[in-house]
């Protein structure tokens, strides 16, 4: 069975689908982000429901083994608060804060939403385990081909992730963790390669993902001098569930090639 990390005591010992495509031997995003949600998880109180994850991604995470930190900053009635923080060689490479809310029932009234159409792959039709995601991009059919979808029209990927850590079953908040991550790409892949690496992951949720799949719409992005900020919509076969939001910097001197073989 293919996974992101294998346990070793206290570590996390990464296996090779969890290195970044950037290369330079260090960690994915989503490895990473997944990594910290299976950490904070656990203190989710009965009744809550995880409403945000913001990651800061501030230093590469090493292909090395990994210990993860964590605590709870606030236990109340209807938020928690906690922690998390990656650590490599005594040095703090990553972190993130996860808030809690507690569910109930919705109050009286009617809101205006916007009408979405959020196409799903047909039932049956999901990634290869391991392999990279199925994409749209403009009005084109699902694939997993990269060079069906080297151009400038908005995207959409699908995703089925494989286990976080080796034994365990991936859990609701740990995929939507990781598929947040992913929104970098989906923002920040145009006609040639993709050429922002994002800084931080900021993911909110309404509810969690019903299912083993998940799919992320690009919405947004607005750049500037090299700095550019992309807000995708994550949602399941059942709707929507939650945004995601990537703060990018340019990264045009080491762009990821689509055209080279395993790049993701």
């Amino acid at each position: 069975m293919v996974s992101f990390f294998t346990p070793d005591g206290d570590a996390m010992i990464p296996e090779p689908i969890a290195r970044s495509s950037w290369g330079g031997g260090h960690l994915g995003g989503p490895a990473v982000c997944g990594l910290m949600a299976r950490e904070v998880e656990r203190y989710c109180p009965e009744g809550f429901v995880p409403a945000r994850m913001t990651a800061d991604l501030f230093r590469p995470v090493r292909d090395l083994p990994i210990t993860v930190q964590s605590e709870v900053v606030r236990t109340g009635r209807r938020i928690t608060v906690a922690d998390a923080r990656i650590v490599q060689d005594g040095a703090v490479r990553a972190r993130s804060t996860v808030v809690f809310l507690s569910t109930g029932a919705p109050p009286p009234g009617q809101l205006w939403r916007p009408e979405r159409e959020l196409p799903v792959p047909p039932v049956g039709i999901v990634p290869p385990e391991g392999g990279p995601p199925l994409f749209r991009s403009g009005a084109s059919e699902w694939s997993g081909e990269y060079a069906d979808h080297q151009n400038a029209e908005r995207k959409i990927s699908w995703h089925a992730i494989p286990a976080l850590v080796a034994g365990e079953k991936l859990t609701p908040f740990q995929h939507a963790a990781m598929v947040g991550d992913t929104a970098n790409h989906i923002c920040h892949w145009g006609s040639a390669d993709a050429a922002y690496i994002n800084a931080d992951m900021t993911l909110t949720l309404s509810r969690l993902p019903i299912g083993f799949e998940l799919g992320l719409r690009a919405e947004d992005s607005l750049a500037s001098d090299g700095v550019s900020i992309g807000t995708a919509t994550m949602y399941d076969r059942i709707g929507p569930l939650g945004t995601c939001v990537v703060s990018s910097l340019s990264n045009a001197d080491q762009l990821i090639h689509h055209n080279a073989p395993g790049a993701e």
